[in-house]
């Protein structure tokens, strides 16, 4: 179906293209929440790396031996087990949190609050916000086989590189859209083991990417799809209802059962296939409504993998 929706219920200028100060704005929301440390990749804060040494985080103990420095000598072990015991520790590493935003057409409209498009672009930002938190390098990119992606940078000026992406890439569809899996190609390359990867994406486009690609982006990575949707398309109304086609106004009866079961097969079952579908491959999927808060979505940015 490629006709779209004409929005009514969302005000001019409001909530049809995201601006620069609201996505900053959302940096309060972000970095309010924070997630319990954990130890997998360091999904929250930086990253652990399996090799051991004198970093930051404690690891273990174990008996002291001629040549470890006293200062790290673990003396309530020692004095339970009598013998002297040092403590080890846990060299870190910055983690990149990268965010790959889909740029479809079927983003550009919205019928509560917002486009789906400016829902894409405050999530982004939630995402950044929530990384600087965690000491991550933030990284973004979209699919183009022209522009390069937004280089990984920590802290806020990395964040307000990836906003100011986000607020050119969603303020209308850009020109040189390649689709979801050329940027899901591009984010392969630039991701390293205990990455966190972000993927904004209307259902549609998550339902043409194969299900043997998610699999290898999981393995090492924690991997998040959020599924930016509108209440028009879950539940449309038994009326008439007017649409753009082709630059074109026309009007479906959404009353009739025909024109509803190919709404559903439009809308609904890609939603409802990606939701059923892709945990199994080790990917954590959340719908992020139109008229949702943004940070919605934040309580699993860090948890541990699906499956």
């Amino acid at each position: 179906m490629s006709m779209q929706p004409v929005a009514h219920s969302v005000a001019l200028g409001n909530g049809i293209t995201p601006t620069l100060a609201e996505l900053v704005a959302l940096r309060a929301a972000a970095q309010g929440r924070r997630p319990p440390r954990r130890g997998r990749h360091g999904v929250s804060g930086q990253a652990l790396s399996p090799q051991r040494g004198r970093g930051m985080e404690y690891a273990e103990s174990r008996e002291y031996t001629i040549g470890d420095d006293a200062r790290h000598i673990d003396w309530r072990l020692t004095a339970r087990s009598g013998r002297p015991h040092t403590k080890l520790f846990q060299a870190e590493r910055e983690r990149l949190t990268l965010i790959v935003a889909d740029t479809a057409p079927s983003l550009y409209f919205g019928t509560r609050v917002r486009f789906k498009s400016v829902q894409a672009a405050r999530a982004g930002a939630i995402a950044a916000w929530a990384a600087v938190r965690d000491g991550d390098r933030i990284a973004a990119l979209r699919g183009n086989g022209s522009e390069p992606p937004v280089a990984p940078a920590s802290g806020p000026r990395g964040a307000l590189r990836v906003l100011d992406a986000l607020v050119r890439w969603y303020a209308q569809p850009p020109a040189g859209d390649a689709g979801l899996g050329v940027a899901l190609d591009h984010a392969r390359r630039v991701l390293r083991p205990g990455s966190r990867l972000l993927v904004l994406a209307d259902p549609a486009s998550i339902m043409a990417i194969p299900d043997e690609r998610w699999p290898s982006l999981a393995m090492h990575n924690e991997v998040i799809v959020l599924l930016l949707s509108d209440p028009l398309e879950r539940v449309p109304p038994r009326a008439t209802l007017p649409f753009a086609s082709a630059g074109h106004r026309v009007e479906l009866d959404l009353a009739a059962d025909a024109p509803r079961q190919r709404w559903r097969q439009e809308f609904v079952r890609p939603l409802e296939a990606t939701l059923a579908r892709l945990p199994a491959r080790g990917i954590r999927v959340q719908v992020l409504s139109s008229e949702m808060p943004s940070d919605a979505w934040l309580p699993i940015f860090g948890k541990t993998r699906a499956g």
